[in-house]
């Protein structure tokens, strides 16, 4: 039976956008780890009977009717929509799935708080929490949430039908994982990949450490300004400023042509497959070196973090735990991949028990459709990787320039066409006005 999936995702798989593109219209969602887990999602989900659509984030109640005339169920694979600053756009799901008739699918949620899971600091949201929930269970049979810390938050606002179902990124290759350490230690000129989330400023001395330490030391930013920054350089507001923390082009890491950002996983993943290590407070960060075959750690830093490390036996460190002398051949002597390798198919044999309890197919079970997924992406052309200005190859500047020039010349068009609209409307009133003062001598 041929079925339509509404994904919410900001872009689907093979949409190819430039990094300017990308930069403009934000079409990494304001992070590129957005683009793991829906991109992971399309291609679990992507049977040969199954038509996807994703919906570029929008969620708008003035929309519900079409939506449920195009399509038969609406997916929502989601990150840390459980949190403060993300009440307002979950609020706008709600109102949009009060109005649908079809199945909503969430397909893991996560709240967000401190390490310790402070039930205090999400109490503000709880209303807008439960409207939610409640919300998608009146179309669904059970929620997924990412761990047990999200499981608990739900079940304390009065859910029972929650089930723990990890973050489909760790899918991508269906049943197939296997990490495995390359060489039996770390040497200074090995390749390490770092991860870093810039509102985290107890990073700067362990930057700081590994950048002197590891030459071949590889900063792979995720979030949209800093993609900004390596376009265009530093904004207005931020030019001369210097930080210990990679946003400003004046860091060595910057300066030194040491940071590599990908607009799309798969050339992601192709860079850090050569990587030796990878580590950092990313959890897509790390998710994305380790379905690249590639050792990864966590420096969990909130509750997100930590219940996606746990359940899935990422090897971590609470970022309490985490000193500036840390030393990366330390932690990855210390990980260990035993219980993720072994546990990999039990919790993809529960993924799959919640697709199937929602009438969602399986791509990997639908004969070769998870295998012409992944031939697209081989034939596939994706941008290449945004290297800091010190090193960016003469043609892409001139690509990039040649971009400019066009959103210019757009910018000036849309300007003199509204300029001509706010003349000819005061025209019309001027006009206006001196007809009814005629009329009424």
């Amino acid at each position: 039976m041929h079925q339509r999936i509404l994904l919410r995702a900001k872009k689907g798989p093979f949409d190819i956008y430039s990094p300017e593109e990308t930069f403009e219209r934000n079409w990494i969602g304001d992070n590129t780890g957005n683009l793991v887990f829906s991109h992971s999602a399309h291609k679990l989900l992507r049977t040969a009977t199954a038509e996807i659509t994703s919906t570029g984030f929008r969620a708008d109640a003035r929309e519900a009717d079409i939506i449920n005339e195009s399509y038969d169920v609406f997916v929502v694979p989601l990150a840390n929509a459980f949190r403060r600053s993300f009440a307002h756009r979950l609020a706008g799901m709600t109102r949009l799935i009060r109005k649908l008739k079809i199945p909503v699918v969430v397909l893991g949620v996560g709240a967000q708080t401190n390490l310790k899971g402070d039930r205090e600091y999400l109490r503000p949201i709880d209303d807008t929490v439960k409207d939610f929930v409640s919300a998608v269970l009146d179309r669904s049979h059970t929620i997924g949430v990412r761990g047990e810390i999200t499981e608990s938050y739900l079940r304390t606002l009065g859910f029972s039908a929650v089930e723990v179902i990890g973050c489909p990124s760790m899918f991508l290759h269906g049943d197939n994982l296997r990490v495995e350490k390359k060489k039996p230690y770390l040497g200074p000129n090995d390749k390490i990949a770092l991860t870093v989330s810039p509102y985290v400023k107890s990073m700067a001395k362990v930057i700081s450490a590994h950048h002197k330490k590891y030459p071949n030391l590889c900063y792979i930013p995720q979030d949209v300004k800093t993609l900004g920054v390596l376009l265009f350089g530093d904004a207005p507001e931020d030019r001369g400023k210097k930080s210990n923390i990679p946003i400003h082009t004046s860091h060595p890491l910057f300066t030194e042509d040491k940071i590599r950002m990908f607009v799309d996983p798969w050339t992601w993943m192709d860079h850090l497959s050569d990587f030796d290590f990878n580590f950092g407070t990313r959890i897509h960060g790390t998710i994305t070196a380790l379905i690249a075959g590639t050792p990864g750690y966590l420096f969990a830093h909130d509750s997100r973090t930590l219940e996606l490390a746990r359940y899935f036996d990422i090897p971590y460190r609470e970022m309490t735990d985490v000193s500036g002398d840390v030393d990366a051949a330390q932690l990855y002597d210390e990980a260990d991949y035993t219980a993720l390798n072994n546990g990999h198919k039990a919790r993809y044999a529960t993924m799959l028990s919640f697709l199937n309890k929602h009438d969602l197919g399986n791509s990997f079970a639908d004969g070769d459709s998870a295998a012409r997924f992944d031939e697209q992406v081989r034939q596939t052309v994706f941008p290449p990787p945004v290297q800091p200005q010190v090193s960016t190859p003469a043609e892409q500047w001139i690509t990039r320039v040649d971009w400019l020039r066009e959103q210019n010349a757009e910018l000036r068009a849309s300007l003199e066409e509204l300029q001509g609209q706010r003349l000819r409307t005061r025209v019309r009133q001027a006009v206006g006005g001196r007809v009814k003062q005629i009329l009424n001598r």
